[in-house]
């Protein structure tokens, strides 16, 4: 086994030089502890995982909690002792990063997986089935720079014309996108994921709870790849079922993000992206009478003409002017977020800087005075 097994790269090993001279080691992080990481590193030829902190200045040089380690980083550690924990002391630059707006009102990202070659959406062709929700799906991988990958699973609970009408639906959505007919059940169709999975290539699955996510992987994990009857050769652990984001690496090639089911994807991307995945609306726009058009009643819109004569879906539209409003919403609150961390910055300073002040008239009145 070699670093490039787990994702290493020219790249990483640039930035990392400055590390080496430290006597630090590069390693991926497979798992997040909420307290703690576990981390891969290779010792000697062999993968090694270990149980690691973060450092403070990682911490604290971190500006939001999206900049700290996530499942998928490659970091650099500081050995421990016998005594002495296993420290982050850097994390290397994202060279990419599937992530969504955190659940809730806040403003903040959430990184779902680092460094991730290609995306694995599971769905089916029944009530899972949601082109709204896929359109974020697409929306958030664009924005990441992974390859999408949807899996129409479940074939074998509908007929083959509402499996191909979801798969050609699909197809409609984003061009760019490998769609396929599964069926973990019968154990069809998903030889296919082995084109995807080769060493040293990071694959992230998402989906609903109960479209057959956590089945998938483990015949992945099991039937084809790693597994040798109920034990992982690499970590000794049983079977796998989806509690937490987790990284696994693959024997014969390939790495594995599990992630649990997603019950909303709250947008994380800006205009510029959401333009590409909807160029068919953003070329009608361009067309309207008028460049200000509001896409309602005004005269002139061919948004309006092409939903009225049916070129142009009209959940499909409904479904791009929510997205756009849910970004308006996100860009506003991170320039508020922004305007308040830099008034806090502000002030901070300030009082620093009083501090100092105050520090230094006691200073002068405390000195010993010469006659």
């Amino acid at each position: 086994m070699t670093l490039e097994d787990l994702g290493w790269n020219e790249a990483f090993e640039r930035e990392f030089t400055p590390f080496h001279e430290k006597g630090w080691v590069p390693a991926r992080l497979i798992r997040d502890n909420k307290i703690s990481y576990g981390a891969l590193l290779l010792d000697g030829k062999k993968f090694d995982e270990q149980e690691v902190i973060m450092s403070g200045k990682v911490y604290h040089d971190a500006e939001t909690d999206a900049e700290l380690p996530a499942v998928g980083d490659w970091v650099a550690l500081e050995l421990g002792g016998d005594a002495e924990e296993t420290m982050i002391r850097a994390r290397l630059k994202r060279q990419t990063c599937l992530s969504r707006k955190a659940a809730g009102s806040s403003a903040e990202e959430q990184v779902i997986a680092a460094n991730v070659s290609v995306v694995v959406v599971v769905t089916d062709a029944g009530a899972d089935f949601s082109p709204r929700r896929l359109e974020r799906y697409f929306a958030v991988i664009g924005r990441s720079g992974a390859k999408a990958v949807v899996m129409v699973n479940k074939a074998d609970l509908f007929t083959p014309a509402e499996n191909e009408e979801a798969a050609a639906a699909i197809r409609a959505l984003n061009a760019d996108a490998d769609v396929h007919i599964t069926s973990v059940e019968k154990r069809k169709g998903l030889k296919v994921l082995k084109e995807y999975l080769k060493p040293g290539v990071s694959m992230a699955f998402i989906g609903s709870s109960g479209v057959g996510k956590s089945a998938m992987i483990n015949y992945v994990l099991g039937d084809e790849f790693q597994w040798t009857g109920e034990v992982n050769e690499i970590t000794g652990k049983g079977r796998h079922t989806t509690t937490a984001r987790e990284l696994m690496v693959l024997r014969k090639g390939g790495i594995v993000i599990d992630n649990p089911g997603i019950k909303e994807v709250q947008m994380w991307t800006d205009e510029t992206t959401l333009r590409e995945r909807f160029a068919d609306i953003e070329a009608l726009a361009a067309q309207c009478q008028f460049h200000d058009c509001k896409h309602g009643t005004d005269a002139g819109c061919e948004i309006r003409s092409a939903v009225e004569k049916g070129t142009l879906d009209a959940e499909r539209y409904r479904g791009y002017l929510k997205l756009d409003e849910e970004i308006e919403k996100l860009r506003k609150r991170r320039k508020k977020r922004q305007m308040t961390v830099e008034r806090r910055s502000k002030r901070d300073h300030k009082i620093k800087a009083r501090n100092r002040s105050d520090r230094a008239d006691l200073d002068r009145e405390l000195k010993p005075r010469s006659h």
